[in-house]
């Protein structure tokens, strides 16, 4: 199912006839607002630590419940890219990131409630000073160190994540 799917009835006058433009819009024939669905931005910590491990973390929630993941999640309203990677770090693993600078990009779909959430998820290279606090909290199940050599992609449960790992690892500093 679209997520477009989901809206039967225009949001600012409530009309039946809220009607699909395109893939990405809606627009009410009552009222004239028009609707697009674009990707939310999902924001992606890769930590190393200083004998080159990266930290992962065991995803508590659905979806991929179980799954090897990356410390990341939503960035909220009013909040830039970065203060989300920080904010979301902190609040899985209880690490302060002091840099966050960001890498790349990859198009994903997050399920959620049944529905393909379109997401725009962005990759950072986050640079931690102290570990001592480090800790699984929040949607964090488990975090552990993984050497580079011993990440298996196809052990995380979200593509983005495979995609971008094996990106990562393949550009690698």
């Amino acid at each position: 199912m679209h997520p477009l799917d989901k809206f039967k009835y225009c949001p600012i006058c409530g009309s039946s006839h809220f009607e699909e433009q395109d893939e990405k819009s809606k627009r009410c024939n009552e009222c004239g607002f028009e609707y697009y669905m674009n990707p939310s931005s999902a924001n992606v910590a890769l930590i190393l630590n200083d004998k080159k491990e990266l930290l992962v973390v065991r995803r508590r929630k659905e979806p991929a419940k179980g799954t090897l993941d990356l410390p990341g999640g939503f960035a909220d309203i009013g909040e830039t890219s970065e203060q989300g990677v920080i904010r979301e770090v902190k609040e899985e693993t209880g690490l302060n990131v002091q840099k966050a600078k960001y890498l790349f990009s990859l198009p994903n779909k997050y399920r959620y409630s049944d529905l393909d959430i379109p997401t725009l998820d962005m990759f950072y290279l986050c640079q931690v000073d102290d570990f001592s606090s480090l800790k699984a909290m929040d949607d964090a199940l488990e975090v552990k160190w993984i050497a580079i050599k011993d990440i298996h992609p196809e052990l995380f449960g979200l593509k983005s994540i495979q995609q971008g790992l094996m990106q990562f690892i393949k550009e690698m500093p």
